[in-house]
């Protein structure tokens, strides 16, 4: 197998492979966690075959995701790998709270740095925007890690285009993170051109359409009990029946190009422009091999138009308002703030 491609992540240097690794469902996020030495296994897997780029988030257990990168990291392979992690999201007797103020931002970090047993963060990502704080405020933190050289880079997550902007003035974003896939394309329309405009690297997240094109209907039989994805409109019976058509189709064109379904929408992703950088989670060696064939599949423009024309046709909304998403992610301006 072919290592995987390099390629710039933003305008400020971070250079990472072209297909990252989503670490969540590992520790938890979809079902009961995974054993510590298959995982490190995988992780060292993924790592040899050339994915370096892992991403994580202290919410992902929450904490033990990070632990778990901190053992596989020990010895050497820090140095092989681009690490991202995640602070403002945490779980409160089932509902979530969002944090962007500057002292839960320091905890946030100086912990994340603590459980991952590392020096520096190589991108720190706000894993959701507090919409009660100017995100001035919460950029103006982050420089100051930086500047400490806790972190090296800085991301934003599930973010709206004017709080780009404005995050940017205060401190260079070198990638943003959003879904995006075959079937979750509204950011295209104002996110990604103003990610573009600004020289920001783009990292999608459940490009397989939470799993969705890698098995079709199926997948909903093989999840743990508290999966979140249960809840999620696409996978609820009205819809799934529907988008199970949809997905015949997505196998019918892969199959004609010699590929599965889930390699086809993965290609789709990396297909959307070189600073686009997709993170698929998997929990199995075979599928980390597979994804990575995504790098080597070709679609013609034609191609492409139809792919995306079959993928239009998906029923229900990509998600339900129990987690804020970029939509709602406008802050205070600073001019009119005053601190709680």
């Amino acid at each position: 197998m072919g290592k995987v491609r390099r390629m710039k992540l933003g305008s400020q240097g971070l250079e990472v492979s072209a297909q990252g690794l989503g670490c969540a469902g590992m520790s938890g996020f979809y079902g009961p966690p995974k054993p510590d030495e298959e995982m490190i296994k995988l992780i060292h897997h993924a790592i040899n075959s050339g994915v370096t780029f892992l991403d994580t988030s202290d919410v992902y257990g929450p904490h033990i995701n990070e632990i778990l990168l901190g053992k596989a990291l020990k010895g050497g392979v820090r140095k092989k790998v681009e690490l991202a992690t995640k602070f403002g999201l945490f779980s409160v007797d089932g509902k979530f709270e969002v944090h962007g103020d500057p002292a839960y931002i320091r905890a946030a970090c100086e912990a994340s740095l603590k459980r991952l047993d590392i020096d520096c963060i190589d991108l720190y990502y706000q894993h959701r925007i507090d919409t009660r704080v100017p995100i001035e405020i919460t950029m103006g933190e982050l420089k100051k890690l930086v500047e400490e050289g806790k972190i090296k880079y800085v991301g934003l997550s599930e973010v709206c285009a004017s709080t780009i902007r404005r995050a940017h003035a205060v401190h260079p974003i070198s990638a943003v993170q959003l879904e995006w896939s075959l079937w979750t394309r509204d950011v295209e329309e104002e996110i990604v051109p103003t990610c573009r405009e600004l020289g920001i690297g783009i990292v999608a997240y459940s490009p397989l359409g939470r799993g969705f094109f890698a098995s079709g209907a199926k997948i909903v039989e093989s999840w743990a009990t508290r999966d979140p994805r249960k809840s999620l409109p696409r996978f609820q019976p009205e819809n799934l029946e529907h988008n199970e058509t949809m997905f015949d189709h997505v196998s019918e064109m892969a199959a004609k190009k010699g590929c599965t379904p889930g390699l086809l929408a993965l290609a789709w992703v990396h297909l959307q422009g070189s600073d686009v950088c997709p993170i698929p989670g998997t929990t199995k060696i075979e599928n980390l091999d597979q994804n990575v064939g995504a790098l080597s599949v070709k679609l013609t423009p034609d191609e492409l138009t139809e792919l995306e024309s079959i993928a239009d046709a998906v029923k229900g909304v990509r998600d339900i308002n129990v987690v804020p998403s970029w939509k709602d992610s406008e802050t205070p301006l600073l001019s009119s703030w005053k601190a709680e």
